[in-house]
């Protein structure tokens, strides 16, 4: 084997190890998610584990899609995104949040969010750079860190009666001279804490004093369930334009998860750096579904279409805290995203994994252990090892029926 093979092989390692798919004797397993729908699948459980909508979103907006390719929008799109979304995303960030972006320079449109996250890092950091994420964290966070050569640090959100929360202390023990990139989720998944401005703030001072950029994951910046809590880009806050790339997505707020159109803006030379990584992943993608989403962010039907889906998210959140509590879970109730945490301890289990792969069978429900979001050995890992991840972002009657077999966990 030659010096370049081996070094490729340790790098796709590094990624396996750094994602959990490595086992010890050096083969590859399904990512839980896969075995976790598979089971699923073969047991007739309630699928409450992977995180995506059982509904499409409004029909107005496929309809534009549809149009777009009978009218012949099938080929490669500007390597920027085409204009009529850029000047969309820049004009949402302005109206929202008061966020001036040039619409040419500023703002870049990827396959998706995830895509923009792994050019962003990848751009940015490399061997010898740390980059510091919120644990638990976005299961796709690890590998684009692990890619890039990077090493990957953390520091725990905290469960507490108003759900998960951020430690100042833990967040400033995390960050060093080598802290190159903080990649910051909120609303976060899987715990689906909404940041305050205070909370923000912490993060922001310590990364203008470690002089470390920030990449904001705001992919569910739409989607907060109560009405005293409200999305605040930390690219907002005094002195943090300059340094924050922020990311955001069509598939989350619009229920179009399958289109994979999102978007990074920021600084020029930052997304410059971006867009140069970015070219040679997919180069493009798209080219139907982006005056799609460039006539969502700018019509009010659709807009009235959004606050309606939060509402009955928050409805749907309800549910399901509810009967997991009434089944014996402890519940950190979330404040946004569709995603809810569930402490299995109270009801005998130590093991997340374990309980999740018991409970199609003990309650006809599938779930995902916290521990798929967290390092081995970590704080995080220690504190959430009972914990479960279940979704809401499926239909009531799915939700209803959920609930109704979770019940049966609890003791008579």
């Amino acid at each position: 084997m030659t010096h370049r093979t081996r070094t490729r092989t340790d790098r796709w390692r590094d990624v396996a190890r750094a994602t959990g798919l490595l086992d010890a004797d050096g083969t590859t397993r399904p990512t839980i998610f896969a075995e976790m729908s598979a089971l699923a699948a073969r047991t007739g459980a309630v699928n409450l584990g992977q995180g995506f909508p059982d509904v499409d979103g409004p029909a107005s907006v496929a309809r534009v899609a549809a149009d777009a390719v009978l009218g012949g929008d099938n080929q490669y799109p500007p390597g920027p995104g085409i204009p009529a979304l850029r000047e969309a995303v820049a004009d949402h960030q302005l109206r929202r949040y008061g966020i001036l972006l040039d619409p040419d320079r500023e703002v870049l449109v990827t396959a998706g969010a995830t895509e923009a996250i792994a050019a962003a890092v990848l751009a940015l950091a490399g061997p010898g750079d740390e980059v510091l994420v919120l644990e638990p964290f976005y299961d796709a966070y690890a590998a684009v860190i692990a890619m890039s050569g990077a090493t990957r640090t953390s520091a725990p959100l905290r469960a507490t009666p108003d759900g998960f929360r951020l430690d100042a202390d833990a967040l400033a023990a995390a960050f060093s001279d080598r802290t190159r990139i903080v990649l910051l989720n909120t609303p976060h998944n899987p715990t689906g804490a909404v940041l305050t401005r205070e909370e923000l703030a912490v993060v922001a001072a310590l990364a203008e004093r470690h002089d470390a950029l920030v990449v904001a994951d705001e992919v569910y910046e739409h989607l907060v369930l109560d009405a005293d809590r409200s999305h605040v880009p930390i690219a907002t806050l005094p002195g943090m334009a300059g340094r924050t790339l922020t990311v955001s997505s069509a598939g989350k707020t619009f229920s179009f998860t399958g289109w994979k159109i999102g978007w990074i803006s920021g600084p020029a030379h930052l997304v410059d750096a971006v867009r140069t990584v970015k070219q040679f992943l997919t180069y493009v993608n798209g080219a139907p579904f982006q005056p799609a989403i460039a006539f969502a962010l700018r019509d009010e039907g659709v807009a009235r279409w959004v606050e309606e889906h939060v509402a009955s998210l928050a409805r749907r959140r309800d549910l399901l805290c509810e009967g997991l509590a009434a089944a014996g879970f402890a519940v950190a109730r979330p404040h946004g995203t569709y995603f809810v945490l569930a402490d299995g301890a109270p009801l005998g289990f130590d093991d997340g994994v374990q309980l999740c792969r018991e409970l199609p069978a003990l309650a006809g429900v599938v779930g995902v252990p916290v521990r798929a979001f967290t390092q081995p050995g970590s704080v995080a890992d220690q504190q959430l090892g009972s914990w479960v991840r279940f979704t809401f972002v499926k239909r009531e009657d799915v939700l209803v029926e959920a609930v109704s077999r979770l019940r049966t966990l609890r003791p008579a």
